[in-house]
């Protein structure tokens, strides 16, 4: 299992294209060559000032260094005031451990759920009827965040999956997404 990042972005008003051109140009490979695996990146089909996305660690202590490689290195000097000026927010991530997650060729839509399960008890047996494998199911990393330049959300306990599935019985927001990939390879750019 990985550590793993899902980060939910709140862009100013028009400006998710230009991010995205500017992430899939430059952040994809500058994270690549940091030691971080970069996943899948979409956009909130229910909010066009959204973007969101998805890395993964082998474990903390490479987070923090990978982490430091890419935001003292040459690519994010370079693009970080334009990357910046896209963004409100972006502030809205969640460290998780499981498997990552890449989308599969030809995807048009994923669904991803984030559930605030009262016990862990009661999501094992909620999991064992409606998720399988291929959901990649994620669960809240409660390491403390060794890299404090990069916030992440605290005090909560939350599993996390993609795929389409039976709602919870408890709290859950569910994020319809549409893969930045898709789009690309539609447009005739080739897949990201």
């Amino acid at each position: 299992m990985s550590i793993v990042e899902l980060r939910q972005y709140t862009l100013r008003p028009g400006a998710r294209e230009t991010l995205i051109e500017l992430f899939e140009r430059e952040f994809v490979t500058g994270q690549q060559s940091a030691g971080i695996t970069v996943g899948g990146r979409f956009r909130d089909l229910d909010d066009p000032d959204r973007f969101v996305w998805v890395r993964a660690f082998p474990d903390m202590t490479h987070r923090r260094r990978s982490l430091e490689a890419f935001y003292t290195g040459p690519v994010w000097r370079k693009h970080r005031d334009a990357a910046n000026a896209t963004m409100i927010d972006s502030n809205d991530v969640l460290l998780l451990r499981g498997p990552g997650f890449t989308v599969e060729p030809g995807a048009r839509e994923v669904v991803a759920t984030v559930c605030h399960a009262p016990d862990a008890a009661s999501f094992e047996a909620y999991a064992a009827r409606h998720l399988g494998p291929a959901h990649a199911l994620h669960r809240t990393e409660h390491a403390e965040n060794d890299y404090p330049l990069l916030p992440v959300r605290t005090g909560e306990d939350v599993r996390v999956w993609f795929g389409p599935a039976q709602p919870p019985p408890w709290p859950a927001r569910r994020l319809r997404l549409e893969p930045v990939a898709a789009i690309r390879a539609g447009a005739g750019l080739g897949r990201a």
